[in-house]
């Protein structure tokens, strides 16, 4: 009868151990898997913005030094321009 027991004891630690480590590995597996799949939706969406960027806008990477000084010297100045108000 006391072996019995003791086994029974010893079973029920062992199941109790092996259902804490199952679960333990469980919860970092479906955390990494959960991870994973949110970096790839991010990065789907992050690609999708882009692209949708890129038929709706022009980017300009570089513009030479010299095209903006020649810009900033032809808005500087300007014509004058008479004009004459008309009331009807």
């Amino acid at each position: 009868m006391g072996g019995l027991l003791k086994f029974v004891i010893i079973l029920l630690g062992v199941g109790w151990l092996l259902g804490q480590l199952i679960r333990y590995f469980l919860r970092t597996k479906l955390a990494k898997f959960a991870r994973q799949v949110n970096e790839a939706a991010m990065e789907e969406r992050r690609a999708q913005q882009q692209a949708s960027r890129s038929k709706n806008s022009v980017n300009v990477d570089f513009i030479p030094r010299e095209e903006i000084e020649k810009r900033k010297k032809d808005i500087e100045g300007g014509e004058y321009v008479d004009f004459e108000e008309v009331k009807e």
